[in-house]
């Protein structure tokens, strides 16, 4: 709102020409997002803690977890809130992308909100069934998916890292490539918060990479340059990624060992979903695999740990998700994070390089 009210006085005002640039409304709109978060975080867990809004820890889980329980829970809702704030203050709101990563944010949201809110008012660790979440999740992302679909200015071709030309098309195979990509980020993300930070860590180093991602995508000049697809309005979502960047690590401040607040459903699956739609609206799909790698690895333990289970009745892993098998291993809850957060780095360095290596 403020680059729609401000900017067009910048032939009377010089000084407001600053807000065509979108670097400068990618730093101020973390700054704004870190802020909201940041401040408005101590009242909203008293709040929770007033609400009895409280963390249920699953009986099977490593045991000094159940010190976690009756932690404030649900906290994404202040996530949310700073990064659509912000969003919509820095970002140029006519952009129909903004709205598009609006929908996943909001509707996934509201999904996580049912299911936490399911497991307080019911006492129990589970909230909706695996069924009723996908199916609610598969319908945000088929409207998303039949979008690109049929938009004539948009291409079903996949870009694939490392490849100058090699760009195959899939066709109406997009639409479910395109539910894939964002359920499944929005999933992975969802089973990688199971330790205080672990999972807010990743999305900060995620979504600086996707800020890259999308400001590149955006630009016709960095675009031919870096022979990466030019999308027209896809910038814009720069400055939406900042903002997750910055409610994100006011987030962090609180949720960090020993959390005061958990995120919830409420806040993995939106942000998750966030990432995944960027992800297809930037066409660099592909490249979240190794941008989220963290995330993948903690899905995949889960998928491995369930077939390896039902098909042969070994487990692979001590217990998964990955990080609870580090526990049962002896690990402590900080170095395990710690340690996690870095190997997000370095693949979304790795992940960056692709950028320019083709």
């Amino acid at each position: 709102m403020l680059y729609l009210w401000l900017y067009p006085l910048h032939t009377e005002f010089s000084f407001l020409n600053v807000f065509r640039y979108l670097s400068f409304r990618i730093i101020y709109a973390a700054l704004t997002a870190f802020v909201i978060a940041f401040v408005l975080a101590p009242p909203m867990i008293r709040k929770l803690q007033e609400l009895r809004l409280g963390q249920q820890i699953r009986e099977e889980g490593p045991r000094r977890h159940m010190t976690k329980m009756g932690t404030p829970t649900m906290g994404g809702i202040l996530i949310i809130f700073a990064v659509l704030l912000s969003t919509l203050l820095w970002a140029d709101i006519t952009n129909l992308y903004i709205w598009l990563v609006f929908l996943a944010i909001v509707g996934f949201g509201l999904i996580g909100f049912v299911d936490d809110y399911i497991k307080i008012l019911k006492n129990r660790s589970k909230g909706l069934t695996v069924w009723q979440k996908l199916l609610a999740q598969v319908g945000i992302a088929l409207g998303i998916g039949l979008f690109f679909y049929t938009s004539p200015a948009y291409s079903t071709k996949l870009s694939v890292p490392f490849f100058k030309t090699f760009m195959p098309d899939l066709g109406v195979f997009y639409i479910p490539f395109a539910i894939a990509v964002i359920v499944g980020c929005s999933n992975a993300v969802n089973l990688t918060d199971g330790l205080d930070g672990l999972a807010i860590g990743p999305i900060i180093v995620a979504s600086v990479a996707y800020t890259a991602v999308a400001y590149a995508a955006g630009n016709k000049v960095i675009s031919e340059y870096l022979l990466i697809p030019y999308i027209e309005g896809a910038g814009e979502l720069s400055v939406l990624m900042a903002a997750i960047f910055g409610a994100s690590l006011g987030f962090l401040w609180f949720n960090a060992y020993p959390a005061s607040v958990f995120m919830g459903d409420v806040g993995s699956l939106p942000l998750g979903a966030a990432l995944g739609t960027v992800a297809v609206v930037s066409k660099h799909e592909l490249l979240l695999i190794l941008v989220g790698g963290v995330f993948v690895m903690e899905a995949v333990s889960v998928i491995f740990q369930v077939v390896s289970y039902k098909s042969r009745g070994k487990r692979i892993f001590l217990m998964a998700p990955l990080h609870h098998h580090f526990e049962m291993k002896g690990w402590e809850e900080p170095k395990i994070v710690v340690r996690l957060w870095i190997v997000a780095i370095i693949l979304t360095l790795l992940s960056l390089s692709t950028l320019k290596l083709r």
